[in-house]
């Protein structure tokens, strides 16, 4: 038997979050619930959120958005993965593919092989063994080859884009199915005495909007899940401090390279994300250790190209709200938590917020089953993603300013010194079920930034009949071969999807 299906939802806020939740819905639901989407021109959005991972693609394929015309929409280029600059020490930089690295040959995995080798002597680093990262650095793109053969098969991509044009993109697309916008400011919650479901809302101008099921998608506000409903907030930022961050795109002083950048600064760190029209700029920093001043002249001063447009402030807290579905009110985006974009993830946990949601879909009865699910595993991911961004912190030689003093000498927690421990000890990585970053993540950032294990992974010193040396040599010639075959990023994007965004 089944419950009163919804009939009515009501997107509360815009931008990236509310628009990709309305064209999910909108294709979910293929006409059979009405959805209202309110959002104010004068309110504005965040609209930093200009880099990604792998995930995003399965999004737009699943709202059937075919990639030419989604990167020609949003002024888009390709991302292999990320770059990080005087993370561990000034001077040294390492890159976070997407992807694995080198080729397998034996039943070994191959980072077990390479740290077998690199612990004895041998000093190929790495990231010379990452196909993402040959294509990277030369600045040359093509899709994966489907033959798992080939070594054209071992990365895999992302995009950078224009998170607001994005938004008008998805806007068109939910209209289209039906979805129907809204102008205006929310001035008034109405709420059911006895169950405490919203009931209503109502906007500055007197019109009133009931619906079944809410979506805040408000930004950090978080009018209905929290100044509604008082949810409450788990505020993580004694281990992730960064508070503040200060945005300003410029100019393109070259072609777009084919990943992000993300370069540590006194007391933060900066993006650099290139679009085929401009390229995003943008400082996170501690508040407790630099003033915005201070960030701002930072940020201006490491400009590569004339400005385009003044710099936007941003205050927020990382963490979590305690509950992401709360009554007959769903969380998604900045309403629901905040994880700094070191790792580009504030678009993934939209869209995991949204295919959750789907997963989990009520009736009118919204069942506190079904919200408790949601919230465990919506915590889980968050927690599991904070953890991974902490590591960055954690792991540093830097001790050049109190900010990296105070990072390097924190306590993190206990399960991320669980999976710290084990790597130190054996080179053992250390995954819970659902792990959004996985052993090339981890593996990236351990070694790309000082944590080394005591010895390698037991396996790898019984294989004494393979040739471990050779297959390596023969992964680096194959890999350099690769990327000499393909076009340049800026020529691929030219034939492929050029875009006259602004």
């Amino acid at each position: 038997m089944t419950g009163e299906p919804v009939k009515k939802i009501v997107i509360v806020g815009g931008g990236s979050a509310g628009w990709m939740t309305a064209a999910a819905l909108a294709n979910a639901l293929q006409g059979s619930c009405e959805i209202t989407l309110i959002e104010s021109e004068e309110i504005g959005t965040v609209g930093v959120g200009e880099a990604t991972i792998p995930p995003v693609r399965q999004f737009n394929a699943r709202l059937g958005i075919d990639e030419p015309t989604f990167l020609k929409e949003t002024g888009g280029t390709f991302k292999l993965g990320i770059e990080f600059v005087d993370w561990y020490e000034i001077g040294k930089s390492y890159f976070h593919p997407f992807g694995q690295y080198g080729a397998e040959f034996d039943t070994v995995p191959f980072y077990q092989y390479w740290m077998r080798e690199y612990l004895a002597g041998e000093p190929t680093p790495l990231d010379d063994y990452s196909m993402a990262w040959a294509m990277a650095r030369a600045g040359r793109f093509e899709h994966p080859a489907r033959d798992k053969r080939l070594i054209q098969s071992t990365f895999d991509y992302a995009y950078h884009f224009d998170a607001t044009h994005y938004a008008r993109f998805l806007r068109g697309y939910s209209e289209a199915r039906g979805v129907q916008r809204v102008e205006g400011r929310v001035g008034d919650v109405s709420r059911d005495g006895e169950s405490g479901f919203i009931t209503s809302v109502s906007l500055e101008d007197g019109r009133r909007f009931e619906g079944e099921l809410f979506i805040d998608c408000t930004g950090f506000f978080g009018l209905l899940i929290e100044q509604t409903l008082k949810t409450g907030y788990e505020d993580w930022s004694h281990w992730l401090p960064c508070d503040r961050a200060v945005a300003m795109p410029c100019e393109a002083s070259e072609p777009p390279a084919p990943y992000t950048r993300s370069i540590a600064r006194r007391a933060g760190w900066q993006w650099r994300i290139p679009l085929q029209h401009r390229v995003g700029n943008g400082h996170v920093y501690a508040s407790a250790y630099m003033e915005p001043g201070e960030a701002e002249s930072e940020l201006v001063a490491s400009l590569e190209g004339t400005a385009k447009g003044e710099p936007r402030h941003l205050r927020f807290t990382t963490g979590r709200r305690r509950k992401f579905w709360n009554g007959n009110c769903v969380a998604i985006g900045l309403s629901a938590g905040f994880m700094e974009p070191l790792e580009s993830t504030s678009l993934h946990l939209i869209q995991y917020g949204i295919l959750r949601l789907l997963a989990l879909f009520p009736d009118r009865a919204m069942s506190p089953l079904l919200a408790e699910e949601y919230n465990a595993l919506t915590s889980a991911e968050y927690e599991r993603i904070r953890d991974f961004l902490i590591l960055h912190y954690k792991a540093t030689a830097r001790r050049d300013s109190p900010f990296w003093e105070y990072v390097a000498d924190m306590q993190v927690p206990d399960r991320l010194a669980y999976k710290m421990a084990h790597f130190r000890a054996h080179g053992m990585i250390v995954s819970d079920e659902r792990e959004l970053f996985t052993n090339p993540s981890w593996i990236a950032v351990y070694t790309g930034q000082g944590v080394l294990p005591e010895r390698a992974p037991a396996l790898s010193s019984y294989r004494a009949q393979v040739p471990v040396a050779e297959r390596m040599k023969q992964v680096r010639t194959a890999m350099a071969e690769a990327v000499a075959a393909m076009p340049a990023h800026a020529d691929f994007l030219a034939r492929y999807c050029s875009s006259e965004r602004q």
